[in-house]
C-alpha cells in the first residue's frame, strides 16, 4: 500500500468519501456528523492523504486541518477490505508527520461512541480523551481526543 498527499477532488476519492458519509449516517443523526465537504478539504491548510492498494486503487483517506493551535484529523476512512493490515495506523503516522512538519504541537479529533474500532485505534496510537475544542460544543454523540506531538 502507498500513501501520498493528493487532491480529494478525484472521482475515486469522492466515491470513497460518499461511502464514509453513508456509513456515518447509519450510526449518527446528520446534526451529529461533523464532516468537511469537498471544498473545505481543498483549502490550503488541509493536507489530504490518499491510501492506494498495490494496483493503485483508492482504499482509504484521511485529512489533517492545520491550525496554529493543533492539527485536527478529519475524514479518516479505510475500506473494509483493507482493514486489519495497518493502513489506518500508517494514515495517522502520515498526518502526524505533516503536523510536525508544520510546527503543530498537538493533534485533536472528534469521533463517535458507536465506532469502537476507531476509538481503539486512536487509543493505541496515543490519543486520550479531552473536552470539545474549536467550534465544537458538547454532543453526547461526540468523543473528543487529543495527543501531544513530541
Amino acid at each position: 500500500m502507498h500513501i501520498a498527499f493528493e487532491s480529494p477532488n478525484q472521482p475515486e476519492v469522492i466515491a470513497l468519501i460518499a461511502d464514509l458519509d453513508a456509513y456515518q449516517l447509519t450510526l449518527y443523526p446528520p446534526e451529529s456528523v461533523y464532516a468537511l465537504d469537498l471544498q473545505a478539504l481543498m483549502q490550503p491548510q488541509v493536507k489530504f492523504a490518499v491510501l492506494r492498494d498495490e494496483v493503485g486503487t483508492v482504499a482509504g483517506c484521511a485529512a489533517v486541518v492545520l491550525t496554529p493551535e493543533y492539527g485536527e484529523i478529519k475524514r479518516m476512512y479505510v475500506q473494509p477490505s483493507c482493514r486489519g493490515k495497518g493502513a489506518a495506523k500508517r494514515l495517522l503516522d502520515k498526518l502526524e508527520q505533516a503536523a510536525r512538519d508544520a510546527g503543530v504541537a498537538r493533534m485533536v479529533l472528534e469521533t463517535g461512541p458507536a465506532q469502537p474500532e476507531a476509538l481503539g485505534l486512536y487509543q493505541r496510537h496515543g490519543f486520550t480523551p479531552c473536552g470539545p475544542y474549536g467550534d465544537y460544543g458538547d454532543d453526547p454523540l461526540s468523543v473528543f481526543m487529543h495527543k501531544p506531538l513530541a
